[in-house]
């Protein structure tokens, strides 16, 4: 892999905001981790990820409108750059060739 790797949150954040695509914001991106994960995620942790995607160049976010519904304040939605797409299909990659090697041991996952 490149200068940076992908920790396992981060690369759930990020395949959830793939996932979510132009609705991807906070917390959104949370409620979808809950739901699908079955695993709490604080919007403390959330907002350090998302950061440090974006530190790293794989995410970048903009304002949407603002909504009354919110009082005034607008959502940040976040989306892939191409550098995210990329660390995403090396990370895909490298564990696949993992399971793969794993599996010509005999090892059943099933």
């Amino acid at each position: 892999m490149g200068k940076h790797h992908l920790g396992e949150f981060e690369e759930i954040v990020m395949l959830t905001v793939a996932l979510l695509g132009k609705k991807a914001y906070g917390f959104g991106i949370i409620e979808e981790i809950e739901n699908r994960m079955n695993r709490s995620v604080s919007i403390g942790a959330m907002q350090t990820v998302l950061k440090r995607l974006e530190d790293k160049g794989y995410l970048d976010s903009e304002f949407g409108e603002a909504t009354t519904s919110r009082g005034g304040r607008r959502r940040r939605y976040y989306h892939l750059t191409n550098s995210g797409i990329s660390i995403l299909e090396e990370t895909q990659e490298r564990r696949m060739d993992l399971w793969n090697a794993v599996q010509k041991l005999g090892f059943n996952t099933q």
